[in-house]
């Protein structure tokens, strides 16, 4: 009987003493991808992986087992599944910018195989009835896996121990500043509540809003690149100080999304008992004023996009460890809700499809490596999030990978974006780095920019979900 050969991926060597257990059996898979470099945990190599009922079977040198399908990845960088733990898909009741069965479009086409969605939809997803109706309209017609975060407010404060545990359910998300839509818990006295009723990890949107409110004479009519005069640095490390002083008295898990200066990098780094932190393609990318120069409001975003001393400080902080994971924000507005003039303009920007050729690009250039890459957007969510048989390349789990080729250049153009918004703010770029296929639990979502099949979408598990 074959033996089938595991992989250390560092030095890709068979380990005689497998065998007799049930995994070395030999046997029919369902598919295996041949010949591709995983990247993963333990470090990278050629090797081949075999999928059985949706998970990973068997990794290593698997030229004398047979499959269903044999897909053959040689040349190509094989990663676990892409998760972006912070999108806006719109729907219900914003689906003129987008609906999750578009958003998902744009995640599998861009390499991404699951996503966490916020919960600033009409009507806000702040009740079980609510994060229901989302997981009814996402199963089986959105086309990559999903959660949804639950909105803490004011008045469901009292019921966060329950709401954190349903399925489908990514936690809490609380907006301490004002964006698109009506969640907002700006004072002391709610916030403490919120965060003291916590189970899980939450997620904080974190701008001071009565500074913000204060500041609103800042804005210049017509003027984009006021936009970061208006929402300063101080208004986002104002925040950050606030919470992570709420969650240090209550002994509380928080995620600090969208980091976008310096000073609040530098503030994270010495209080990582609490906070995990998050930072965005377009904070690493775009950089003022020259994005306003060249975009409008379509660089319009909340956070905004800073100068280049806060985007160095991002990088720094990406660089040293701070920054756990990287989430897109993709937040769709039409282009009639862009074109208005600033301040009456939308923020907001589409990101999930872009987030994985973006960021190869940056690997390309030598801004990082892939295996942090992989870090940021696989091993990260699984390690805060508690998420089940995602995140990793190892017998047992979920077969999500995300195929890319690194050599492969590319144009990033309005016209292949899936989004219904139809806009992206890299038009035009040339990248390094492309995503080629998008696999969910076994089965090819996406291949060289088309997408297979049926939607298959069902909800992302966790660990610390009863019953998950």
């Amino acid at each position: 009987m074959q033996d089938v050969c595991w992989c250390r991926l560092a030095k890709y060597q068979t380990h005689s003493g497998l065998q007799g257990i049930a995994y070395t059996m030999a046997e029919n898979y369902d598919v295996i991808y041949r010949g591709g470099t995983v990247v993963n945990h333990d470090g990278r190599a050629v090797c081949d992986i075999a999928v059985k009922d949706g998970r990973i079977a068997a990794l290593g040198s698997l030229d004398r087992e047979k499959a269903g399908d044999i897909v053959d990845v040689a040349g190509l960088h094989v990663l676990p599944g892409v998760i972006d733990s912070q999108v806006h898909f719109r729907e219900p009741g914003l689906d003129h910018k987008e609906n999750l069965e578009t958003g998902s479009r744009g995640a599998v086409l861009g390499g991404v195989t699951a996503v966490f969605e916020m919960p600033n939809t009409k009507p806000l997803t702040t009740t079980q009835d609510t994060l229901s109706d989302k997981i009814k309209r996402a199963r089986n017609r959105m086309f990559c896996d999903f959660a949804f975060y639950v909105g803490g407010t004011r008045e469901n404060v009292e019921e966060i121990p329950k709401l954190e545990q349903l399925e489908g359910s990514a936690g809490i998300k609380v907006f301490m500043g004002s964006s698109t839509g009506d969640l907002l818990v700006e004072d002391d006295e709610s916030l403490d509540k919120v965060i003291a009723s916590l189970g899980r990890r939450a997620a904080f949107h974190a701008e001071d809003e009565p500074r913000l409110i204060a500041r609103k004479n800042k804005r210049v009519p017509g003027d984009p690149s006021s936009h970061p005069v208006w929402r300063d640095a101080t208004a986002a490390l104002m925040a950050t100080k606030r919470l992570v002083g709420f969650a240090e008295k209550h002994n509380k898990r928080i995620h600090v999304l969208h980091i976008s200066t310096a000073d609040e990098m530098v503030y994270l780094a010495d209080h990582k008992d609490w906070a995990t932190v998050e930072v965005t393609p377009h904070h690493l990318t775009l950089v003022a004023p020259d994005c306003y120069e060249r975009l409008g409001t379509y660089a319009q975003m909340n956070p905004p996009v800073r100068d280049e001393e806060h985007q160095k400080g991002i990088w720094a902080g990406l660089r040293s460890g701070v920054v756990d994971v990287l989430g897109s924000d993709h937040a769709p507005h039409l282009r009639s809700e862009k074109d208005v003039p600033y301040p009456q303009s939308h923020s907001g920007m589409t990101g999930v499809q872009t987030l994985v050729p973006i960021m190869l690009d940056h690997v390309n250039a030598g801004r990082l490596t892939l295996e942090r890459f992989v870090d940021l957007t696989s091993h990260g969510p699984q390690r805060i999030f508690g998420i089940r048989g995602k995140g990793r390349i190892a017998v047992g789990y979920d077969a999500d990978l995300t195929i890319v080729d690194l050599a492969r250049h590319e144009t990033i153009e309005n016209a292949k974006v899936a989004s219904r918004c139809g806009w992206t703010p890299y038009d035009g770029k040339q990248v390094k780095g492309w995503p080629v296929g998008t696999v969910i639990r076994g089965r090819r979502v996406m291949w060289d920019g088309e997408i297979l099949g049926q939607a298959a979408g069902a909800p992302v598990r966790f660990t610390e979900v009863s019953g998950a």
